[in-house]
Order: structure tokens, then sequence, then C-alpha cells
């Protein structure tokens, strides 16, 4: 998730430019948590809570059936423990568009992501950016070996032994 949202940070943040003042404006303010909404941050935010659960069992239980059959039961009742949080990186979130882009900014982001090329590459955001991972990892690898001869090779040339 947090992989997404930073490709989609960073690409924005490339194509707009520098940050802007530090004090949004409140139609700033309302623009970026229009945006945070269509983005589904909260969604995504809330996604978290599992992992965060999973994390925190094995300490908790100390791998004792009676205590993980208590800490599965009681999940439901945390939840709203979880809800101030999500809503505070929500509003984070907000503040941090806020202070990034300016009010039109905000509104032509919304308005790509509500669109169905912006719904569209909201869904595939993820893949795009796992696939974009592999392929550079795998031409990197590829460079490597390659330059890696090249250089043995030139090194050779040199006198060097290997």
């Amino acid at each position: 998730m947090y992989k997404s949202l930073a490709i989609i940070g960073t690409l924005v943040l490339l194509a707009t430019g520098a940050a802007r003042a530090q004090n949004p404006s409140p139609d700033a303010l309302e623009a970026a948590r229009n945006l945070v909404t269509t983005l589904r941050l909260s969604d995504q935010y809330r996604a978290l809570l599992p992992g965060i659960l999973l994390g925190l069992k094995p300490s908790l239980t100390q791998d004792r059936p009676e205590i993980e059959r208590d800490f599965d039961s009681l999940v439901p009742t945390v939840i709203d423990t979880y809800a101030k949080y999500n809503n505070v990186m929500v509003d984070n979130a907000a503040a941090l568009y806020a202070k990034t882009f300016s009010v039109e900014e905000l509104r032509a982001i919304e308005a790509f992501y509500r669109s169905p090329a912006g719904q569209k590459y909201r869904e595939n955001s993820r893949a795009l950016a796992d696939q974009s991972r592999q392929i550079g990892e795998e031409s990197s690898r590829k460079a490597s070996d390659d330059l890696k001869a090249r250089m043995t090779q030139l090194l050779r040339e040199k006198g060097h032994k290997f």
C-alpha cells in the first residue's frame, strides 16, 4: 500500500514542482481532503490494521493457545481504538497534499483520479509499481554482469590477472 502511495506521490510531486506554503489555506485543505477521499487513503490505512494486529499477536499471546483465543475474540473491540489513528493519518495526508500542491493542482489531480483512466491507474498502480521494480532489478542485474565482464576484460588487457 505504502509503495503505491509513495510512487503516486513522487510522480505527482515531480510533475508539479516544489512544495507550497507551510500553512495551507482552508480551500487547499478541503481540496486535499477531497483528493484523499478519492484516493481512498482511509481504506488503504484501514487495511494496515490486520498487519498491525498480526505483528502484536506473537508478543502478547506468547504461543499460548488460551491467550490466542482471547486475543482473536477481542479484535473486534479494539478496532475502534485504531479508528482515531486512521483519522489522524487521513488528516495528516490531507495536510501534506495541501502543503505540496495548490488548490488548482489538487482539483486537477482529483479530477484525474475520478476519471476512468485515473481509476484504472489507481487500481493497477500497485501491480505496475511491483512489475516496474522487478524490471529495474532484472535490468540492473544484467547490466552489472555485463559491466563486470567488460571491466574484467579491460583490466586484463592492462595486464591484471584475475
